[in-house]
């Protein structure tokens, strides 16, 4: 079947059986550090039809979700829940799957799925900036770093790196094969990724090896080393999180996260508790603001439609 049907078929199918070198290479990821208010929700809607997938936290108390519909782009104020689209996407074909705000909240960077594009947005005016093909399968997830975006393929063995200037300004995409541990499956393999707390690795999802792993990449070579998760196995790994040390992993089709402590090169990580809430309907990806962790509802078990419902929920940080 077509990309767009096999990825979603097997994200459902999921849900239907699951009840270079130091850290100046890739440097640190910047969290929002204040703190919400009681009398801010801590569940909010998206507008009806909207399919979510992706989130995204700046410096300031704003959220911006992708949706798997058009490519839309919508921003919500975690201190009333209200929003608005700032981005009309490419239209049908064109989703935008995970996504990433820089430091100085002036450009978005956006997986395409199964466009197989890359794509840049002014966050403040909402324009398209630039779009890269990168003759990929399903562009998935995105992390910044200091000198790149790195982007996963779901279907294809290999990471694309946006090259960044010193001002943060887009270059040209690269692509970076895996090689090492790295066992790609002939379906869904890998999903999302983020770095290690020393800034000198990646740490990629892997849902097909082992029965699901976490996989540590090499930047300058793309070797990749499975990472010591004890008995842990994230199958149904989703969107990651990393805040210090401490390592939220979105098993979306279980409705929960799992917390791993991981060491400071990401080489081994323990697991230390798993966040469930009866308000999680498939969480695919998860941002955090203050001492919450706000994850959107993607709802992978329903057939989507223009009046489906779907929200987003926050949970306390561990």
């Amino acid at each position: 079947m077509a990309p767009t049907d096999r990825s979603f078929a097997r994200r459902r199918l999921l849900t239907a059986t699951a009840a270079l070198t130091g850290a100046a290479l890739l440097g640190g990821t910047a969290h929002a550090a204040g703190t919400p208010k009681a009398a801010w929700p801590d569940q909010f809607p998206l507008p009806d039809g909207f399919q979510p997938e992706g989130i995204t936290i700046g410096t300031g108390p704003f959220a911006y979700f992708g949706s798997l519909d058009n490519g839309d782009i919508y921003r919500a104020h975690l201190a009333t829940g209200r929003g608005s689209v700032i981005s009309k996407g490419p239209g049908a074909g064109h989703q935008t799957v995970g996504l990433k705000i820089d430091r100085p909240g002036r450009r978005l960077f956006l997986a395409g799925g199964s466009s197989g594009e890359i794509r840049t947005v002014d966050a403040r005016t909402g324009e398209i900036e630039k779009v890269y093909a990168t003759g990929g399968t399903f562009v998935n997830d995105v992390i910044l770093t200091p000198g790149a975006a790195w982007f996963t393929d779901s279907f294809k063995p290999q990471l694309y790196r946006l090259t960044l200037d010193k001002h943060g300004c887009p270059g040209t995409v690269e692509t970076v094969p895996l090689t090492g541990d790295w066992i790609q499956g002939d379906d869904f393999t890998a999903n999302g990724i983020e770095r290690t707390p020393d800034g000198r690795a990646l740490l990629v999802v892997n849902a097909f090896a082992n029965g699901g792993t976490l996989e540590r990449v090499d930047p300058r070579t793309g070797a990749a080393a499975a990472v010591d998760l004890g008995a842990s196995r994230i199958p149904n790994g989703d969107g990651l999180l990393l805040l210090g040390r401490t390592l939220y992993v979105v098993q979306q089709a279980q409705n929960a996260v799992d917390v791993f402590r991981l060491n400071a090169a990401g080489t081994k990580g323990t697991a230390i508790t798993r966040i469930t809430d009866p308000r999680f309907r498939i969480p695919t990806t998860a941002a955090a603001w203050g001492d919450r962790i706000y994850l959107p509802n993607a709802r992978f078990d329903v057939e989507p439609t223009p009046t489906t419902e779907y929200d987003v929920v926050a949970v306390p940080q561990v």
